[in-house]
């Protein structure tokens, strides 16, 4: 039969719909997923087109997946953490929903509370299992949407479930009948998708819940998960792993919206990243994330990645407020005694220092040179020099400028008598055997010493003034 599609307004063949394949043994993809070796890649050669909407958003897991593999957040810790990300998606709520676990009480009081500060964005949605008891308790606080956990490949269908194909799909339909007769708008979590039989199980299934949403009239959201991370942004490569074929098989094969389409990624072969923008091209309109990527085993997409995915993907940040990332960043770190890695892109440390003195030199002859974007103006984060043994009189000049904000006309060139000093002082402590660079502290202490005496240099006295008024020294 030949229809006009709405998504390309041509004429295409609608007899492609396909029939649940109730096998009798799993298909494990061994000849992908050998288990004793490396994944590969296979390759089909097939394409099919980008797609990405006008419309894109983020959503954020970090109440739920990012608390399985971390200490529980205290309920103020949520609370202070949503607020933020409620100013980080800014106006247009580009940040649109957030979901929580709701069975122990402290996870319920952190919900009542972030609910009681009454913002439209993000929406606060939940994570449940698949129990009548669960779905009352949902109803009862008032959340509009849940997510339930429909596990999609063999590897769990046969080997956690123990069930068939068809078993575990009249369960799990019944199980989204039931949240549908309780007025709860069901998200399914295609968990392992890119282990999953794509048209023999996860085609027919997504079939069978767009029936239950058309005959209902409650929209069925569907979350492709990949769980293992063996997902590939790629074009041409066969499924499961492909991350286009699976957003392309869900709209083309089975109608799912794409509003209706969210993808949620791992990061085990370090492609979180590409594989959600990857995501994003081919026509899902979100994309779930979780604060720094923390979350199961090697994490989550990192949400604060997103943001600026979404900015070079759409030419704006609409209106996101990307100096919240810094906050935030701050918080994991001074509140909860996090450990972000220092070369962390947006939130480390160190991901816009530098230690080498070439680059120093470069930074303070033109920043733009060695930094990626004006990290002070979208993330509050003025470029950083780490002075080492490489640093060179560049890279101490720039730190004593940047760090204490000296304006142009009382900025130290390389030459100055007290970055010779400081220069000095450092070769000397890397020529007894010092490894590491050299701290704050440590600078701040050598330009009180040198400037002791010389008051009447502006810069010096300045300096002095600054290091008295913001240090213990």
């Amino acid at each position: 039969m030949l229809e006009i599609s709405k998504k390309s307004n041509l004429l295409e063949q609608k007899q492609y719909r396909y029939s649940l394949q109730d096998v009798a043994d799993p298909n494990l993809y061994r000849e992908v997923y050998t288990y004793d070796e490396v994944p590969k890649i296979p390759f089909n050669h097939r394409r099919v087109p980008m797609n990405m909407q006008e419309e894109i958003w983020i959503t954020d897991t970090s109440f739920r997946d990012g608390q399985q593999s971390r200490a529980p957040y205290k309920p103020y810790q949520i609370v202070e953490l949503y607020k933020k990300l409620n100013r980080l998606g800014g106006p247009k709520g580009i940040i649109r929903q957030t979901e929580f676990f709701v069975y122990s009480k402290s996870d319920r009081d952190a919900l009542y509370k972030c609910m009681e500060l009454g913002y439209e964005f993000p929406e606060i949605t939940t994570w449940i299992r698949a129990t009548e008891k669960d779905f009352k308790l949902v109803k009862d606080i008032g959340i509009k949407e849940t997510g339930i956990l429909v596990s999609a490949s063999d590897y769990h269908i046969f080997k956690k479930l123990g069930m068939n194909r068809k078993q575990a799909m009249e369960h799990y339909l019944k199980t989204v009948s039931a949240a549908i007769e309780m007025g709860i708008r069901p998200r399914c979590h295609l968990e392992d998708v890119t282990r999953a039989d794509f048209y023999g199980f996860v085609v027919p299934f997504v079939n069978e819940l767009q029936n239950l949403a058309e005959q209902s009239g409650v929209p069925v959201k569907i979350r492709a998960c990949d769980t293992m991370g063996y997902g590939i942004p790629y074009t041409e490569v066969a499924l499961p792993r492909s991350v286009p074929g699976i957003i392309y098989g869900l709209q083309h094969y089975s109608d799912v919206p794409s509003e209706m389409i969210e993808w949620h990624g791992h990061n085990d072969f370090y492609k979180a990243v590409p594989n959600a923008t990857c995501a994003w091209l081919y026509g899902a309109c979100a994309v779930n994330c979780s604060l720094l990527g923390i979350g199961e085993r090697t994490g989550n997409i990192p949400l604060e990645a997103m943001v600026f995915e979404y900015a070079s993907l759409k030419g704006t940040l609409d209106g996101m407020d990307p100096t919240v990332i810094t906050e935030i960043a701050n918080y994991f770190r001074d509140e909860m005694d996090y450990d972000i890695p220092p070369m962390t892109p947006f939130v480390g440390d160190d991901f816009n220092a530098t230690r080498a003195g070439i680059h120093a030199d470069g930074l303070l002859k033109n920043e733009e040179i060695y930094n990626i974007f004006n990290t002070e103006k979208l993330l509050n984060r003025p470029t950083k020099v780490n002075i080492s043994s490489t640093s060179g009189l560049a890279g101490i000049s720039y730190w004593i400028n940047n760090v204490h904000h000296l304006k142009e006309d009382m900025r130290l060139s390389k030459q100055d008598p007290l970055v010779v000093y400081v220069k000095e002082w450092t070769d000397e402590q890397f020529a007894q055997g010092r490894q590491t660079f050299i701290s704050d502290n440590e600078i701040d202490s050598l330009i009180l010493e040198f400037s002791e005496g010389k008051e009447d240099n502006p810069t010096y006295r300045l300096l002095c003034e600054k290091i008295h008024k913001y240090s213990d020294l």
